[in-house]
């Protein structure tokens, strides 16, 4: 029997969303060997930091790849791994802020204003790739907050980046990585929100179904 004309359309937008996450996946791994090659030479917690951010992005485009055409409770599953991965990233992260604060470390300014501006312009692709598709399912939504974080953590490393070429301190490397943990955080737990509150609605449809 051939297929409706609405499961063709369903068939086409997951194709659409699998292209799209396929291409976020691969924007996220040349960030993460980027900006953490940048990160160590140029001896940056900010970059480390994105780097690490980007790592917990490529999972979660991941987990989103594998809950594209399932049903909306694969999808929060999807989207509550994805922020529960998040938030333990970011509580790495803050171990490393520390550590680097009671130890010394010597930021190079440049470097990390070029390597955030690279990246800043490779997540304005992926927000864009991802705009029709935000409001197909919440593994989506759980996607666009994580690259629309990245663009908002490369924009604050390139202030800390200027910040250390004027200062010549390492603090505002030390702050910007403060900052990432805070945001990383923020971004987990409205994941996390979105897969409870899509979790919710499923289970009441299923309710209201039965009755």
């Amino acid at each position: 029997m051939a297929p409706s004309g609405k499961d063709t359309r369903l068939d086409e937008g997951d194709a659409a969303e699998k292209s799209a996450l396929k291409w976020l996946l691969g924007i996220n791994f040349s960030q993460v060997i980027v900006a953490g090659a940048v990160g160590i030479v140029a001896d940056s917690t900010g970059l480390l930091g994105a780097a690490l951010d980007n790592v917990a992005d490529a999972a979660v485009y991941v987990v989103s790849l594998y809950a594209v055409g399932r049903t909306v409770v694969a999808k929060s599953r999807a989207a509550r791994l994805s922020g529960v991965l998040l938030i333990a990233l970011a509580l790495g992260l803050f171990g490393e802020v520390i550590r680097r604060f009671l130890g010394a470390s010597e930021p190079i300014g440049l470097a990390m204003i070029v390597t955030a501006i690279a990246n800043a312009a490779t997540n304005a692709v992926g927000l864009r790739l991802l705009r029709s598709h935000r409001d197909r399912g919440v593994h989506l939504k759980a996607s666009w907050i994580f690259t629309a974080n990245d663009m908002i953590v490369n924009l604050g490393i390139v202030a800390s980046g200027l910040a250390v070429m004027v200062l010549k301190s390492p603090l505002p490397d030390l702050l910007i990585g403060l900052v990432l943990v805070g945001v990383i955080i923020k971004g987990g737990w409205e994941i996390l929100e979105h897969a409870k509150e899509a979790r919710h609605a499923a289970d009441s449809a299923a309710e209201g179904h039965e009755r």
